[in-house]
């Protein structure tokens, strides 16, 4: 039976060191393409932090080969691009527990899945207020491993 290790990815709209970020979360997902037997790459599409992440892993699975991943788009809600999505990812999930969820309170439950379905979360969070500092408060609670590829978690 395929070994499945989760991965999630969570941050700010906006990155203010953007060449530093892509470089620490190339890093981390070129470490676990080498080193795990399968991973699930879950992203997101809300912001700069969300397309720089699916940028690099598409990257990273290029170099280092399309065998063992797959990159997951989650999206909080349906969206007239979901076509467009498709195409760009390997697969698009629209899970069950957010079809009946307010489209205002949607990417914060979506934010939730995340973390309930991983086995680690990635995150680039430069604050402690907002959506991604308050996933990131849940993954901790919940025990599983974090990356931060923020600075101040690597001075």
């Amino acid at each position: 039976m395929l070994d499945i290790y989760r991965v999630s990815f969570i941050g700010h709209r906006e990155v203010d060191d953007f060449i530093f970020v892509e470089e620490q979360v190339f890093s981390v997902v070129s470490e676990l393409i080498r080193t795990k037997e399968y991973v699930e790459f879950y992203v997101g599409r809300n912001g700069e932090f969300d397309t720089l992440v699916a940028s690099v892993i598409k990257r990273a699975k290029r170099e280092l080969g399309e065998h063992n991943s797959s990159l997951i788009l989650v999206v909080p809600y349906l969206v007239a691009e979901m076509e467009s999505y498709e195409n760009y990812y390997d697969e698009v999930e629209y899970p069950q527990e957010l079809h009946m969820v307010h489209y205002k309170s949607a990417i914060t439950k979506r934010n939730e899945w995340l973390v309930n379905k991983s086995d680690m979360l990635v995150a680039y969070v430069t604050h402690e207020y907002g959506g991604a500092a308050q996933c990131l408060k849940n993954a901790i609670v919940r025990g599983i491993e974090i990356r931060r590829v923020d600075r101040a978690s690597v001075e």
